[in-house]
């Protein structure tokens, strides 16, 4: 405070008016009131102190031990290919160029292209004997630590309604909570300066849109946080970019922080007073005060340059690298969930040329496998689920785009058969479970649906999936709706 002469105390006094016993008594009241306020400010200034206690879930009690703490989600969104990636066909290469075989039509073009083998070629690796293409020599050095899942099925060939299946365990977009927001209504988070559900997308459309990280109906301070983490190699990482004024030199520190105390106070005034609650309300005071936690947090998590240049190295640049990088990093601070996208758009959707994949699967495999050794090097992969998944396969034979009958080195949307692999928390690693036919159609041996992979991902959260429920419209939704069975087979 700045100090005050005598002369200016005599002033102010001079200019104070006689007060009537009702002035004063609504003075005094008013007084009262202050020092309430002020208490509530001195309790919430403790509230937005705390920090790294987490918010806890509604489930008070885990339905089985957990596995895992933690999932990463890396998602190829497009649908890729199969039989270009893990799961060859050598029945496919000796039928190059024949008419598809009867009763195995795709569903997308009603004049389908002739059999087309993959242009990469397989091979070996690990103990396991794990089939890779060419495309991932980093990925297969991990063959080991990989459950990998060749016999994934889902309800309709179209982008929307497999992205929503995989993401919300729902064919209708927009109308079911996303899986990471069930983790966080679940279980909450290990740490109150950052969200519990992260989604790193370098950019926006793609789609489904964020339907796919939405909370639908659950309280809406669950749903996911987009971070663009969009990195152009040729220029330097900037992190301030990825969360704007995240670090603001302007803001006086103690000043914000008693501000924030203020702010929580009259929320917390202004939410009583409502009845029923309001969880959009409820979610907008709670992103506010996670926003002020993240300065403290935040900086520190998404400046890579604190990484070890061994480290920076070993992932590579771009906006893939940066968002595994940054996966290992949250998974580090407590984060419940985060989920890494490859890029706007549907960039694994090869209709015209499988020769895509060749940049594609070059941005991923080295940032892919580097996870897999980060983790491990931090000590968290043993209980850090990693889903590497898309929402969809491709067809075995070419695609003729819009009945022309010129050839074209692209396939169309497969939905009865596809792989995705898992690592880490709780899965048996150097594993191949279930089959596509010899072509890779379909899934032939053990089909596992998707609301199957929610179901076992939620087991070895330690939760059961028929158990985890929110009534809505007058009933009990849960993420795998009305079926999913635990593959108990793939747990280690």
């Amino acid at each position: 405070m700045e100090n005050i002469s005598s002369e200016d105390l005599k002033q102010a006094g001079e200019a104070i008016e006689p007060l009537s016993r009702r002035s004063a008594l609504c003075r005094l009241g008013a007084g009262f009131g202050l020092v309430a306020l002020s208490n509530m400010v001195q309790s919430s200034l403790a509230q937005a102190e705390a920090t790294g206690s987490g918010t806890p879930g509604i489930l008070k009690d885990l339905h089985f031990k957990p596995r895992a703490k933690r999932v990463v989600f890396l998602f190829m969104n497009g649908g890729v290919s199969h039989v270009d990636t893990w799961d060859p066909k050598p029945m496919l290469e000796k039928h190059h160029g024949e008419p598809v075989p009867q009763g195995m039509a795709p569903f997308q073009n009603t004049r389908p292209g002739n059999l087309m083998k993959s242009p990469f070629k397989f091979q070996k690796y690990g103990q396991s004997g794990m089939d890779f293409s060419e495309l991932w020599p980093k990925l297969g050095e991990c063959a080991d630590d990989l459950c990998m899942i060749r016999s994934m099925v889902s309800d309709i060939p179209n982008h929307e309604p497999c992205l929503s299946m995989m993401n919300t365990g729902s064919n209708v977009l927009a109308t079911r909570p996303s899986i990471g927001s069930w983790l966080s209504y679940g279980l909450g988070t290990e740490n109150a300066n950052l969200p519990s559900y992260i989604v790193l997308l370098p950019g926006l459309p793609i789609s489904g849109g964020p339907p796919l990280w939405g909370n639908a109906f659950l309280p809406a301070v669950h749903q996911g946080t987009l971070i663009k983490n969009e990195w152009d190699d040729g220029k330097p990482y900037d992190y301030k970019k990825l969360i704007p004024n995240i670090d603001n030199d302007a803001v006086v520190k103690g000043i914000q922080k008693r501000d924030v105390g203020l702010l929580r106070a009259l929320n917390d005034f202004h939410r009583e007073r409502l009845s029923p609650a309001d969880s959009q309300l409820d979610a907008s005071i709670k992103t506010m005060e996670t926003a002020y936690q993240m300065q403290t947090e935040a900086p520190e998590v998404f400046d890579i340059s604190r990484e070890k240049p061994e480290v920076r190295e070993m992932y590579g640049t771009g906006s893939v690298s940066l968002g595994c990088l940054l996966a290992a990093r949250l998974a580090e601070k407590g984060v419940r969930m985060v989920q890494v996208w490859t890029r706007k758009g549907d960039p694994w959707d090869a209709h015209d040329d499988i020769m895509s994949y060749v940049r594609l699967a070059k941005e991923a495999d080295q940032c892919n496998s580097a996870l897999i050794k980060d983790l491990k090097r931090r000590g968290l992969f043993e209980d850090t689920l990693i889903v590497g998944g898309t929402e969809m396969g491709r067809t075995p034979n070419v695609e003729l785009r819009g009945g022309n009958s010129a050839v074209i080195n692209g396939r169309d949307h497969n939905h009865q058969g596809f792989s995705i692999w898992l690592a880490g928390g709780g899965v048996k690693g150097g594993m191949t479970y279930g089959a596509t036919d010899d072509l890779g159609f379909k899934a032939v041996d053990k089909p596992v649906h998707v609301h199957d992979l929610h179901a076992t991902i939620l087991y070895l959260m330690g939760i059961d999936h028929t158990k985890l429920t929110y009534r809505f419209s007058g009933r009990d939704f849960r993420l795998t709706d009305t079926a999913g069975q635990v593959i108990h087979d793939i747990i280690a």
